[in-house]
């Protein structure tokens, strides 16, 4: 069955060899990988979610669509993975691999997003631990083999959204720029910083601080980067990425659904507590929140998706992403994602480390937070490897007494993505 794109273009026309648009979830297991019951996991999880098993298929009027692929999703033996879409992963847009007690999984980020992402990970989790460790892991909330899918979980919601809002045109003013200003310009490798922090004393600092995880994350980043840059003329603005399904009433559709909340650090609350600058970042959530709000992001992201299918060349719709690029950097200084407690049961007594990776937007910074096995996990992913940012964030943490471990300094490795036109 043949399934035309949409909501997926801008991500894809996004992807480059230097920024690939791909999720890679990497997790360390607590003991060695036994390949024979990662391929029957896989092949288990891949039964559940048959709109992810195709390949990319350009039609001769330059729009795109998904075929069904029948050929097995990919497990390699290594920690550098495949390039997806080509004839190594099978011109899968999703594959696995495996080194040691190390599991990664890296899927398209056009095809879904870390809540997506996460679904499909729950159920590779319950099949390999029941597997591999011989023990019983609740199925409620796991979506397994066999299941009936429904049509709310294969449409897209971006598509059929009817009604929408309009959008309100907003100038927003310019925003530090983590390369520039910090004149990072010639520093072009890409790094992740993986700091950890335990869960039940940071949600304590949060209740006694009016904070909840991403926004005071936000918060105390938006502070480290004021702290290096008292005379600022721009803006310090993070970007709160949001899960549009609530506002959409899709709970269970699998796309990329991710908008974004302007929390920005204006020069009022410089002086203010701790506490009060948390209400107000909470206070800017929740005034971006109401489903109004939302749904006119929703309506903005799918006129941009019309325009790039309206155009009947790469080199047009290559030339929108890239304008649309060009404003992201000039308006936002970073971004936090967090997706929300992972909710793996049982097999989180097997998983010892957890990160999930993708690529900055542009030249500014990304913040993915993971919440796994009593741990808070933040990945600073950065287009560079100065640890300017990452170094103010942690004296940001010293100062309100919060103990972290900084794990790993490692190289930001992700898959490349063969693309139509690259090939």
């Amino acid at each position: 069955m043949n399934r035309a794109l949409f909501s997926e273009y801008r991500s894809m026309y996004s992807s480059n060899r230097e920024h690939p648009t791909v999720i890679r979830i990497h997790i360390r297991m607590r003991d060695l990988i036994d390949p024979d019951h990662m391929r029957y996991a896989v092949d288990r999880t891949m039964e559940r979610y048959p709109y992810f098993c195709v390949r990319l298929n350009v039609r001769e009027d330059n729009k795109w669509e998904y075929v069904d692929n029948k050929r097995p999703v990919v497990i390699t033996n290594s920690l550098s993975g495949v390039e997806l879409n080509s004839e190594e992963s099978n011109y899968h847009l999703i594959s696995f691999s495996w080194q040691d007690n190390r599991i990664i999984m890296d899927v398209a980020h056009a095809m879904t997003d870390g809540t997506g992402a996460y679904e499909v990970v729950r159920t590779f989790l319950y099949y390999y631990c029941s597997k591999r460790y011989h023990v019983t892991i609740s199925e409620e909330g796991v979506r397994l083999s066999g299941d009936v899918i429904s049509d709310e979980e294969w449409d897209d919601p971006t598509e059929r959204a009817t009604d929408l809002p309009t959008p309100k045109r907003v100038e927003y003013p310019p925003s530090i720029n983590p390369v520039t200003a910090a004149h990072l310009e010639d520093d072009t490798e890409r790094t992740v910083y993986d700091i950890s922090i335990d869960e039940k004393e940071f949600m304590r600092f949060n209740i006694e601080n009016d904070g909840s995880p991403a926004t005071m994350i936000a918060l105390l980043f938006s502070r480290a980067v004021a702290r290096l840059y008292p005379d600022r003329e721009d803006a310090i603005r993070v970007t709160l990425a949001l899960n549009q399904r609530g506002a959409l009433g899709t709970p269970l559709a699998h796309q990329s659904l991710v908008g974004g909340v302007f929390l920005e650090y204006k020069d009022k609350l410089k002086d203010w507590p701790l506490e009060r600058q948390a209400t107000a970042y909470r206070g800017m959530v929740f005034a971006q929140t109401i489903e109004e709000t939302v749904l006119a992001g929703v309506a903005s992201m799918k006129g941009i998706n019309q325009m790039l299918m309206s155009k009947s060349t790469d080199r047009e719709r290559l030339a929108i992403v890239d304008a649309i690029g060009g404003v992201t950097d000039r308006v936002i200084t970073a971004t936090v994602s967090y997706v929300g407690k992972a909710g793996f049961k049982e097999s989180e007594d097997y998983i010892r480390d957890f990160r999930l990776w993708t690529s900055a937007a542009g030249k500014t910074l990304l913040i993915e937070v993971s919440a796994v096995g009593g741990r808070f996990t933040l990945d600073f992913l950065q287009p560079f490897s100065s640890p300017i940012y990452v170094n103010a964030f942690l004296k940001e943490l010293e100062d309100n007494g919060i103990k972290y471990d900084l794990q790993d300094v490692m190289k930001l490795d992700l898959p490349n993505i063969k693309l139509p036109w690259s090939e």
